[in-house]
Order: structure tokens, then sequence, then C-alpha cells
């Protein structure tokens, strides 16, 4: 019975992960409607005046928790141990690998590609799923480039994700004085989702003019260092 339970854990994530990419193919419309909400907190990682890479929590929602940790609790104490949970951890970074981990780090244009991710492991507290793991980039960017940036979304807004308000992005140890993270839709891509908004009857949002709704659009994350 457990065996069959675990197959099923493990079924769930690759299809959730296997629908995000179906639904970028549907219309408009039909796309812009979350089954899967995340919560973001991201540190980025610096080691002598370079940013290394970032470092992921993501928190899921508690209906997606209930699901992916059904028969893990293999010794029956009530907890989810970080041992439990390791085979479902594998399957989500396996299962993430084909859509890029779902980040887009940046400098200016130029995309910053990252290697397969470390440190990775699931974590089960107040009721919720926490999947940590951090990407470390091929090749480290200057902490004082301009122009650097990334965003953790999903283009179908299958799996709905969204910075944390309290504690959305920190600067590791080994950050130079004066640097900081802004956190907002550039300017260009707003303008650009509000007239495609208007053109559908203002339906693609929320009330907050931020809010990109499955249009690719996604808050991005700019950081940005005082020259010395």
């Amino acid at each position: 019975m457990e065996g069959s339970l675990i197959s099923m854990s493990r079924a769930l994530g690759r299809w959730l992960l296997a629908l995000g990419a179906a639904f970028a193919c549907l219309s408009l419309p039909a796309a812009a409607h979350p089954h899967v909400w995340v919560t973001v907190e991201t540190t980025v990682l610096y080691d002598g005046g370079k940013i290394t890479g970032l470092k992921h929590k993501w928190t899921f929602d508690d209906m997606y928790t209930a699901m992916a940790i059904q028969g893990l609790d293999t010794n029956g104490d009530g907890q989810y141990s970080r041992e439990e949970l390791k085979e479902l951890a594998q399957v989500n970074i396996d299962g993430l690998k084909e859509f890029g981990y779902f980040t887009q780090a940046k400098l200016g244009k130029a995309e910053v590609k990252a290697k397969p991710p470390i440190d990775y492991y699931l974590e089960y507290k107040d009721n919720l799923l926490s999947l940590h793991f951090t990407l470390p980039f091929e090749q480290p960017v200057l902490a004082e480039a301009q122009g650097f940036n990334f965003a953790v979304f999903d283009e179908s807004f299958f799996i709905a994700f969204d910075f944390d308000k309290d504690n959305p992005v920190q600067l590791s140890e080994g950050a130079p004085q004066g640097c900081h993270a802004n956190i907002g839709i550039p300017e260009n891509e707003l303008a650009e989702l509000q007239k495609l908004n208007e053109s559908f009857g203002g339906q693609l949002t929320t009330g907050d003019q931020n809010a990109g709704m499955g249009l690719g659009y996604a808050k991005t994350v700019t950081l940005g260092c005082k020259k010395s």
C-alpha cells in the first residue's frame, strides 16, 4: 500500500509539471487560471564580489501539500522528515529541469545560464511543503554589473508564483555594501501588459496594475550596487 501511495505522489508531481507546459498551448483566457500556488523566497548568493547563483525556497499551497505528502509518513509518527520526503524532492527536481526551474536570470538581455541544482530537499513545516534548492550560475556575474535581474514564473500560469510579502529576496553574506534588490515589472513590459489588458476589457488583472495574469509577465527582481 505504501509503495502505491508513493507512486501516486510521484505521478502527481510529474502531472502538475507536465500540465504546466500543456497549458502554455491554450488560448490566453483559458491559460490565465492557476491550479497551484507557490510563495517564493530567494537568496542571491555572493562570493568574491560576484553573484554566483540563487538559493530558492518555494512554499506550496495547502491543497497541493495535502496531496503530495499522502503516504509519505513511512514511520507513522505524524511527521514528515527530510528523509521521508527525499524521493519526492528528487522527482520534483527532475521534473523541473524541463522547465528551466521556472527561473530566468539575465544580464541586460543576455541569459545567465545556471548549472543543475544542488542542495535540494523538501521541508514540511506549519502544514505546508517547501522545496529548497540552489541554482549555481555557469559564469558568476560581477556584483556591480548593470542590468542583472531574475524572475520566477510559469508562462502558462498553471503554477502561480509570487514573492513572499515579508521576506521576498535576501542578499547573502559577501554582498558588497550598497547592493540592493528591487521587485516589480519592468516599465516596458508593464506598458505592454496594460495595453493588452485594456483590449480584454480589464479581465487580465485583478485591480493591481502590477499583477500579470498568465501572460508571461512576472515580477522581476533587479539587483544593483553603488559604484565604489
